[in-house]
């Protein structure tokens, strides 16, 4: 013998009913993706509030000069001018160059309460978004120890490193200290 069962027609078609717990189960699984985008709504506030949104740093360096040394020292100091011309600060960290004979370092030109005056070395160099560095003997500039064959006209090929932008490597020209188109 076989059983049948009949449906009715409110038992086919049973409506939705929302009861507590189904609304709650709803409000807690929509609330997952709101959480979410309000998260990352609120980084990407903070990205751009601090400057690093929009176009990167747009590092271009020029007018590298590097003095030829006088007497018996072979220390000497090299001068470039270098532009930002993007949206983001970046930083000088690092200078390097093949030709130099010995360690090659960031320095600034200082003087004590005398008419003494010395170099104290810098970690690294600011160049702020839409700004430009010049370096010169009265600030900023490499301190290194000359090729030793330099002549005046010489090129000399620096790598200078940049925190955000990297590797930029450019030549300066040998001058003369007493040149007055040295600075750059």
């Amino acid at each position: 013998m076989t059983r049948t069962t009949t449906m009715t027609t409110t038992e086919l078609h049973h409506p939705w009913r929302p009861t507590r717990r189904r609304l709650t189960d709803t409000l807690l699984a929509a609330l997952a993706p709101v959480a979410a985008c309000s998260v990352a709504l609120g980084a990407l506030t903070t990205w751009i509030a601090t400057g690093r949104a929009g176009d990167p740093a747009r590092i271009e360096v020029t007018a590298g000069r590097v003095f030829l040394p006088y007497g018996d020292t072979r220390d000497t100091a090299a001068f470039f001018r270098i532009t930002n011309s993007g949206d983001a600060d970046d930083r000088l960290v690092r200078v390097e160059s093949p030709g130099a004979g010995g360690e090659v370092t960031l320095g600034r030109h200082r003087t004590t309460g005398g008419a003494a005056a010395y170099r104290a070395p810098v970690a690294s160099a600011a160049v702020p978004a839409h700004c430009s560095l010049t370096m010169s003997p009265h600030g900023l500039d490499v301190i290194l120890r000359a090729g030793p064959r330099w002549e005046l006209g010489d090129p000399v090929r620096f790598t200078l490193h940049f925190r955000r932008s990297g590797p930029v490597t450019v030549e300066a020209v040998v001058v003369s200290p007493g040149d007055v188109s040295a600075s750059p």
